[in-house]
């Protein structure tokens, strides 16, 4: 059986004003010096081409930026595997004292996506907060154990769950910059 994923746009954007001189439009070309204000996006796109075109600014504003390194490709990897894990992991969960046990499927692009990320989020999980994080694959799937050994977070840990811990912390922007760079992977 094949199992076909299509790319599953999200489209988000705050509208904004920006004023443009009449003279940009044949309109209004009787009224030299009339204004018209006119509602525009500010992003550019879905999450994934508005992250890139974000970092790319940044990088371009960035004069120690050495473009012999940067890896724009690796970053869209990295997008596109965050997308497949959102949308399409297979979880389940069991709630155990003192937290949380999830097992992660590995078979189709969201388990490879789920591969790459757990394994390397687990450890940054646990730094940031304190928590035990734990993960151990095995060729059909990833089994990732989180708890507090304080016994004070257990209801956090279960309410946020597999989405919610994955998107903990406040390390993916400095992550998703280091990719573009060719710095780090995670």
């Amino acid at each position: 059986m094949k199992v076909l994923y299509l790319p599953c746009l999200i489209l988000t954007w705050t509208l904004a004003t920006a004023s443009t001189t009449s003279a940009q439009h044949s309109d209004h070309q009787n009224h030299g010096s009339m204004h018209s204000t006119t509602t525009m996006p500010t992003e550019p796109g879905d999450a994934s081409f508005a992250a890139i075109s974000e970092i790319v600014k940044i990088l371009a504003q960035d004069p120690d930026t050495d473009w012999e390194r940067v890896d724009i490709d690796a970053l869209r990897v990295h997008l596109v595997d965050m997308t497949q894990l959102i949308l399409g992991a297979s979880v389940e969960t069991e709630e155990i004292p003192n937290g949380l046990r999830m097992t992660i499927s590995r078979s189709g692009r969201p388990g490879g996506a789920a591969s790459r990320m757990v394994p390397a989020h687990g450890p940054v999980l646990a730094s940031e907060t304190g928590w035990s994080s734990i993960v151990v694959s095995n060729e059909r799937s990833i089994t990732w154990t989180v708890t507090d050994p304080e016994d004070g977070d257990v209801s956090q840990i279960r309410s946020l769950g597999f989405f919610g811990l994955m998107a903990t912390g406040d390390h993916h922007r400095a992550h998703h910059i280091a990719i573009a760079k060719g710095v780090s992977t995670h």
